[in-house]
């Protein structure tokens, strides 16, 4: 009993540890990748990668909990083939989940790394939104104040970045479209992250499975909208132009992102989760001074722990005062 539970608080800290340094570099990563010298990839076929590396990682990972490809080939007939109303349900937050993914390289293109993480944790308040309208879930007034909070950080991040004056090197970047972009992709994170849990929830259904069904409906919509939005380019350049050692990194790295977070909603908690998404704006925040030039004013330092401070409070569940003595119910 005692081995087990060692090995999950392993699995959980050692989650938490990649959750931090996924989020941090992949921020980074992206900034770096959308305003870098020299040609620039198309953000539909790298996202459309994503999805592909998500679902051949999820298929290994259905394959070892089968037992084998015959096994593995049988599930997929039973989960996908023979439940084609199921497989259907699973569509919508694939499709909400690609488009979210094309507007985070638009938020990243417009956005330097620490402002794009910090306005992108407005998903917090998006998933609590959605929770209550679709899950029936109820708040904790310390979880409606926190909220608060992370809209007022929020919106001091993006004042204190609005007299910034345009960049003189890369590609032209509009503070505006970067927010609006990071916004929407907010509320569709949000949304597709509910609509997720209550198919899983309403299920047995394992996570792996479900993200292949995921996969299953995102590969077909991912192909479409690249030819249906770049199809001009990739016929006159390719469908991998722009692609070197670095886009290749930055796709799997983006495709490890949801399996991290499965594997931390197994085995950590909330309060642990938002420790490790407060330490990833921290380090973006730190290396964006030496890698982007990144100015830390009083202001956005102010809006940070704002929203740090409200990843906290929301994740805070008081306790219930315990009664004791004769008068105990």
């Amino acid at each position: 009993m005692q081995k087990k539970d060692g090995q999950a608080n392993v699995l959980k800290y050692v989650s938490l540890v990649t959750l931090t340094l996924q989020n941090a570099i992949l921020g980074l990563s992206m900034r770096y990748a959308r305003t870098r010298e020299g040609d620039m990839f198309l953000s539909s076929t790298a996202v459309l990668m994503s999805e592909v590396v998500k679902l051949m990682t999820c298929l290994v990972f259905v394959y070892l909990e089968s037992g084998g490809m015959v096994q593995l080939l049988q599930t997929l007939d039973k989960q996908i083939i023979k439940q084609p109303i199921d497989t259907l349900k699973i569509c919508i937050p694939s499709f909400v989940y690609l488009v979210q993914n094309n507007l985070l390289y638009v938020s990243a293109s417009h956005l330097d790394a620490a402002t794009y993480q910090v306005t992108y944790q407005l998903k917090i308040l998006t998933t609590a939104l959605f929770s209550v309208f679709i899950l029936r879930r109820e708040l904790l007034r310390t979880q409606w104040i926190s909220l608060l909070t992370l809209v007022i950080g929020v919106v001091l991040v993006q004042l204190a970045q609005s007299d910034d004056k345009p960049s003189t090197t890369g590609p032209e970047q509009n503070h505006f479209i970067g927010f609006m972009a990071a916004l929407t992709a907010c509320c569709l994170s949000g949304f597709a992250g509910v609509y997720f849990e209550k198919m899983l929830k309403g299920s047995d259904v394992t996570v792996w499975m479900r993200n292949v069904q995921l996969s299953f409906c995102s590969v077909p919509f991912g192909l479409l909208s690249c030819y249906v939005y770049d199809g001009r380019i990739i016929r006159e350049t390719g469908f991998f132009f722009g692609y070197d050692k670095f886009v290749a990194y930055l796709v799997v790295l983006q495709a490890c992102g949801g399996l991290i977070v499965a594997v931390v909603v197994k085995y950590a908690d909330n309060i642990l989760k938002g420790f490790a998404t407060s330490l990833a704006i921290v380090i973006s925040c730190v290396a964006s001074i030496y890698l982007f030039d990144f100015e830390l004013s009083m202001q956005f330092t102010l809006g940070a722990a704002f929203v740090i401070f409200s990843i906290f409070l929301y994740g805070y569940i008081p306790k219930k005062p315990v009664i004791t003595g004769p008068y105990k119910v």
